[in-house]
């Protein structure tokens, strides 16, 4: 397993009436954070927040190219981001012990946080169609091409981890500086995660490491022939 250090290359906030940073994910264009009882769009370019949409917002948050989903206590919310409507609500797999949230090869993928697992989920239902161990606390999810990340998050140590979908081993860790916590985890799919900062208020984004052959490009956008 290989071992590196996280280049911090931006952080953003601390926002004015937010707290917490809970899931964080990506559509594209602009990044999505939860805060408990709000989705809020933010500029990643400027950093500065563009809208919120008023919705339960307690963990992991997610983007399939069309809708938004996002963790609230024990169900998914489906949600339009041009209205702010919930469509639809599935079960989540832990009962409301779940956190990070990502969309990959046309499912959901699930963190459950002190059970230190990851499920693939159908969209649709919310059956649970794969089961990933951990031996850490799970907090954010990603995928990135064909990589599968997740954050972590005990005390005051926190990493991203590289893992193996099939296995569950840690191919690869990059850790966070001390204090430095990742409560969400999302992929811009090039160069550099976006990671909820939890009570710091903050989100703050990460390089991802270099690939010899990488040549940019997210493969959740290429899997499910959508723009992620």
């Amino acid at each position: 397993m290989s071992r590196s250090n996280a280049e911090i290359l931006r952080e953003y906030g601390p926002f004015p009436s937010v707290d917490h940073v809970h899931g964080v994910t990506y559509d594209g264009e602009n990044v999505w954070f939860a805060s408990g009882d709000k989705l809020n769009a933010l500029d990643p370019a400027s950093g500065k927040m563009l809208r919120s949409i008023d919705v339960a917002a307690h963990a992991g948050t997610a983007f399939d190219g069309e809708h938004l989903y996002q963790l609230a206590e024990d169900r998914i919310q489906k949600i339009d981001p041009k209205t702010g409507r919930v469509v639809a609500t599935i079960p989540a797999p832990g009962g409301g012990g779940d956190s990070g949230l990502t969309w990959a090869e046309g499912t959901l993928w699930v963190g459950q946080y002190r059970d230190r697992k990851i499920h693939q989920v159908d969209p649709a239902t919310g059956a649970i169609l794969r089961t990933i161990e951990s031996n850490r606390f799970v907090t954010g999810v990603t995928w990135v091409d064909g990589e599968l990340w997740h954050g972590t998050w005990e005390g005051d140590e926190s990493e991203l981890r590289h893992v193996d979908p099939r296995t569950g081993e840690v191919l690869e860790s990059i850790e966070m500086p001390a204090g430095a916590g990742v409560s969400g985890l999302e992929s811009d799919g090039r160069d550099q995660f976006f990671c909820g900062g939890g009570k710091s208020g903050k989100v703050r984004a990460v390089r991802r490491p270099r690939r010899g052959s990488a040549k940019g490009g997210d493969s959740k956008r290429r899997a499910d022939s959508k723009s992620k």
